[in-house]
């Protein structure tokens, strides 16, 4: 019997408790980024930050990406270039130049949870694949969810016009990068051959915007910062995204992510002993109930 080789090959039809179990394991490593940024962003500048969380990450996988999968081909490389820009570069930067710019930060992680949003928008442009009126509301009740559990953190602030665009066109980029990749996956790769090749791309990229600053603080709090970055921001938030861009829609995966402030939220509680109101509780139900509706049905 011939086995087909094919790393980018969707299974017909996976087993129905996939779904939950890798929806899960995403919302906690997407969430976990903020423990990561608190402990690192506090030692270092952001650009700083992101140079290392990327440099590493792809170096880390590096001696996997080279040993197993198909050749990285001149071609791979490109196109997979082209994603870590879209991706990562663009999508990271967009939200640390608007804080560094005095966007409140509340405000910029609500137009970052917009991102579902944005994907079930661009679906049919894109794909050709519409949302059901069901998932739509869905994905509204699963924002206003978010917009609770983010109220006490909501302000306006008072940076420049051009600050406000630039969270998003970070996650208009993301969003873009994600369907664009499940239309076109291009040159057959591994996902670890596909993050490998993204990460160092955006690493080079944050060490131009670094201007210069690449030395890392020399601090526990620090290297503890990278290391949870890259193990579960980027290994299990990114990769687990991409596992799941690989067998679902990118609506349907997208959509799991309106749960991550909320989780944030818990991360905090449980790190950092910040305090739980009320209102974020009732946020988390109500956003749970959103993600129910807009994923249940779709494909």
């Amino acid at each position: 019997m011939k086995v087909s080789n094919d790393p980018t090959r969707r299974p017909a039809r996976p087993h129905h408790l996939l779904f939950p179990l890798l929806a899960a394991a995403l919302v906690l490593a997407w969430s976990s980024g903020f423990v990561g940024v608190r402990f690192a962003a506090a030692q270092a500048p952001v650009f700083t930050v992101l140079f290392w969380r990327s440099f590493v990450s792809g170096l880390a996988l590096l001696p996997f990406a080279v040993t197993l999968g198909p050749p990285i081909t001149p071609r791979a490389v490109a196109e997979q270039a082209g994603f870590g820009v879209l991706g990562m570069f663009v999508y990271l930067a967009g939200f640390a130049l608007a804080i560094g710019d005095g966007v409140p930060t509340g405000l910029v992680a609500l137009i970052a949870d917009m991102m579902p949003m944005a994907i079930a928008a661009l679906s049919l442009p894109v794909l050709g694949q519409g949302l059901r009126v069901r998932q739509w509301l869905g994905m509204g009740l699963g924002l206003a969810g978010v917009v609770l559990v983010s109220a006490d953190t909501m302000q306006m602030g008072s940076a420049p016009l051009y600050a406000y665009v630039l969270p998003f066109l970070g996650m208009i980029s993301f969003a873009y990068a994600s369907l664009l990749q499940k239309k076109r996956p291009g040159v057959a790769l591994t996902v670890i051959q596909r993050m490998c090749l993204q990460c160092l791309t955006a690493a080079a990229l944050f060490a131009l915007s670094a201007q210069g600053h690449l030395t890392p603080p020399l601090t526990v709090s620090f290297a503890f910062g990278i290391g949870w970055l890259v193990l579960f921001a980027t290994f299990g938030g990114y990769g687990t995204y991409y596992l799941c861009l690989r067998l679902y829609s990118p609506a349907k995966v997208s959509a799991v992510l309106l749960l991550s402030p909320p989780v944030t939220m818990l991360w905090a509680w449980a790190m950092f002993a910040e305090p739980l109101s009320h209102l974020m509780l009732i946020g988390l139900v109500i956003t749970l109930a959103g993600v129910w509706m807009a994923s249940a049905q779709a494909q």
